[in-house]
């Protein structure tokens, strides 16, 4: 199911987001989440026993402990009791399945909320627990080298090149210089090869944030907000497990997903990409086939802030508050998880007619 069906429709009324800092180390995840959850609350008006239902997402492998996702909901609050639910995947999973569970007509509103503190160890060993465990993982090879093979890849096809890559990562971080809740809020140089073909600038920072959207029904999302941004459609797809068999240029499962959500029936103004790595921004801008005009990652993107689990939810708030404040009318959210792009989620977002 990649679109509401009959008469009820799903917005986006509320989002906030912490502000996004290299570490939080004085902060546990309670700390981090209570101010972004009371803000998005507090933007509708509503209260803890007005939301139906409650997802998060978040993941166990950055906390360091199982089932870690209990103790944020402390944030959320232990009384009255609610109907919640758990992904260990990116927010923007979360959110999907609570737009599910509004379309089921079981809820009316929903509270959906992420978070990842990547400071305390090493997120580039970390994230080598996605891979093959049999054959690619007991290598090691972290994200910034498997995002700097298809950066390679994407060089030898004829694709891009690096000053290609560097204007990239220029223009996220020029918008990312106003965008107050940025980890990176000035103009850098490309700095030194990380992993060649990627410099430090092709690279995401490393920090701590949490994100939370507040979802809504039909004439319920109208009563909470003045310009819901209405999910017209969103579907999510995946790409073989294994890097060697996949042609790296690609993403056929962004296409397929863009496709299900209805995105190449009429043009959009913004896109919003979860492009960590600035190659990668050159491949989904292929996959989604966007038109010059449409205006990429107003907010800076991930390479202005990359909190893990949040990123991705982040994009979906940022094209939802655009749409929300009257500067756009039809928005795409993207949202990935998984080493090169492996799994992949496109939102469309609309405005009703000013």
């Amino acid at each position: 199911m990649t679109s509401a069906p009959g008469d009820r429709q799903i917005a986006v009324v509320a989002f906030a987001q912490t502000d996004h800092r290299r570490t939080s180390e004085d902060l546990s995840e309670v700390e981090t989440l209570m101010p972004v959850l009371h803000e998005v609350l507090d933007r509708t008006g509503l209260k803890t026993a007005d939301i139906d239902f409650t997802c998060s997402g978040s993941s166990d492998y950055l906390a360091g402990r199982a089932f870690s996702f209990t103790l944020a909901l402390d944030g959320v609050g232990a009384w009255p009791p609610i109907s919640e639910s758990h992904v260990e995947m990116d927010g923007a999973w979360a959110l999907y399945e609570a737009w599910t569970k509004l379309l089921t007509g079981d809820a009316d509103t929903a509270l959906v909320y992420s978070y990842g503190k990547s400071s305390p160890g090493s997120v580039r060993d970390v994230l080598t627990r996605q891979l093959d465990p049999y054959y690619v993982a007991p290598l090691w090879p972290d994200s910034v080298a498997l995002a700097a093979l298809q950066a390679q890849a994407l060089i030898d096809a004829g694709d891009t090149d690096e000053p290609a890559l560097a204007a990239v990562a220029a223009r996220n971080r020029e918008a990312a210089t106003v965008n107050p809740h940025a980890q990176l809020k000035e103009l850098a140089p490309q700095g030194d090869y990380l992993v060649q073909p990627l410099r430090t600038g092709d690279c995401p920072p490393i920090g701590d944030g949490a994100a939370a959207v507040v979802l809504a029904a039909g004439d319920r999302a109208r009563d909470l907000c003045a310009r819901p941004a209405w999910i017209r459609g969103i579907d999510h797809r995946i790409e073989a497990h294994g890097l060697g068999v996949r042609d790296l240029t690609d993403s056929p499962s962004t296409r397929l997903a863009a496709e299900r959500a209805g995105a190449f029936e009429r043009p959009v103004d913004t896109a919003e990409l979860h492009a960590p790595f600035t190659a990668q921004e050159i491949v989904l801008r292929k996959a989604l086939r966007l038109a010059d005009g449409v205006v990429v990652n107003p907010s800076g993107g991930a390479l202005g802030a990359n909190p893990i689990m949040a990123a991705g939810l982040i994009r979906i708030g940022e094209a939802a508050a655009r749409i929300h404040r009257g500067e756009s009318d039809r928005a795409l959210a993207h949202a990935t998880s998984g080493p090169c792009l492996q799994q992949n989620l496109v939102a469309v977002l609309e405005g009703e007619p000013r």
